[in-house]
């Protein structure tokens, strides 16, 4: 069997990757560099030279090949090996007709815990943090994760910061009550100092984890922040190689692994992340809010690894126009996702999504003015 076609796509805000072999099988795979889908696009235009008329089933092999193609490696460049890793995945289970995860080991779980992601939730006022807590419960989600930083935080003073961030969370966890887990996302909007000062705050809530309090460019940083803090620290959505995550580890920085299947090198590289996290007894909780074939693809990982904690689950995933990428939803049971038995990744996709829904592109976002602000980007 060898690769006969390599088409990539930009649809809606997504960067896809189709290949087929000259069996006439098929396998999708995606980027979840959603920052410049475009720049992972070219990427993968230039990787469809070197997969032509090769072996689809030397995935490992590809893998390394892609990775070593340049010596200037970046997230543009793992989206893209992200996605054709996915793709090839989800065709090497088609060729042996079995679920991805079967080739992985097998199931090591019949379900795969989620946590719901409340969306942008640090926009929110305490009302709409009630509400979407609410709905997590009455979906049958076990546990949520929840932004406690108050829109403006960056010009408020420390105790109003502090203040306001407690506030927020005394809300959920009193809506949801002791047994629901929370986890708390910072999204990387504090420096150290004051991100272990909140989170000495926040420890009456029993937060599952503490995720991406700083920027993620400091090993070092992050060190000095796991040293001083009493919650486990989840790191890993913005960091993509099993060297960088390798380095985390060893620092003890953190707690939960939080790779992004379609960034941290697809279904190949995290579950390799998955293994160094198991060699330090840390958890992994999936990044993952792009898609639904990004879900489906992350399934497979989680259902075959032994350190699984949970996988962040969108709502988006259920509604139009992301739905509309698969022909068939994955199989989420209240706060659990089923997975599916069909062979590859278990889904099929709806090629008519490429055309009904026109790529977007996004506009950088402008700085954030923090003149005279405590906290910082």
């Amino acid at each position: 069997m060898r690769i006969e076609k390599v088409e990539t796509f930009l649809a809606h805000t997504y960067s896809l990757v189709k290949i087929t072999a000259d069996s006439g099988l098929v396998g999708w795979g995606q980027s979840a560099y959603f920052s410049y889908p475009e720049a992972c696009d070219a990427v993968l235009k230039r990787f469809a030279k070197y997969l032509a008329g090769k072996d689809p089933l030397q995935i490992e092999r590809h893998w390394y090949q892609l990775f070593r193609s340049s010596p200037f490696r970046s997230a543009d460049q793992m989206g893209a090996i992200s996605a054709v890793d996915i793709a090839l995945w989800d065709l090497a289970g088609k060729h042996h007709q079995v679920p991805a995860f079967n080739l992985l080991g097998g199931r090591q779980r019949d379900k795969v815990r989620l946590h719901y992601l409340m969306a942008a939730s640090s926009n929110d006022s305490i009302d709409r943090l009630v509400e979407r807590a609410t709905f997590a419960k009455k979906e049958g989600f076990t546990a949520l994760k929840v932004d406690p930083l108050p829109a403006g935080h960056q010009l408020l003073s420390r105790s109003e910061l502090f203040d306001q961030s407690v506030k927020r969370m005394a809300a959920v966890r009193e809506t949801v009550g002791w047994e629901i887990d929370i986890g708390v996302e910072i999204h990387r909007m504090l420096v150290p100092g004051d991100a272990i000062m909140l989170a000495v705050e926040l420890v009456k809530f029993r937060p599952l984890f503490y995720e991406d309090s700083i920027q993620p460019n400091s090993m070092e940083a992050h060190a000095q922040v796991e040293r001083k803090v009493r919650l486990p620290i989840a790191i890993g959505e913005r960091h993509h190689t099993i060297h960088e995550f390798r380095d985390l580890l060893a620092r003890d920085a953190i707690h939960y692994a939080r790779p992004d299947v379609g960034l941290a090198g697809g279904i190949t590289h995290v579950k390799k992340i998955a293994a160094l996290a198991e060699s330090c007894h840390a958890g992994v909780v999936l990044h993952n809010f792009i898609s639904p074939l990004l879900t489906a693809a992350a399934v497979q990982v989680v259902t075959a690894i032994p350190n699984h904690t949970t996988l962040e689950y969108c709502m988006w995933d259920e509604e139009p126009p992301n739905c509309e990428l698969l022909k068939k939803r994955v199989n989420r049971q209240g706060g659990y996702v089923i997975p599916s038995e069909e062979p590859g990744l278990g889904i099929e996709v709806n090629e008519d999504f490429i055309a009904k829904h026109p790529f977007q592109a996004g506009t950088p976002k402008a700085g954030v003015d923090l003149s005279g602000a405590v906290s910082a980007l």
